[in-house]
């Protein structure tokens, strides 16, 4: 089984900077999740909440 691969460069992964190869990659993939580059879906429900009664 080979090594890790870094997710911003695809080298070998380092285990001191575990997922990353470097410090540089790390500061990288930060920097990204900072400026909004990275961002996880939010799903937004059609109806109210759950205990709402309905309406006739």
């Amino acid at each position: 089984m080979s090594a890790p691969q870094c997710p911003i460069c695809g080298k070998p992964s380092d285990p001191a900077t575990r997922p990353f190869c470097s410090k540089r990659c790390a500061d990288v993939d930060l920097q990204r999740w900072l400026s909004g580059r990275y961002a996880i879906p939010a799903v937004e429900d059609q109806e109210g909440p759950p205990d709402a009664p309905e309406e006739d």
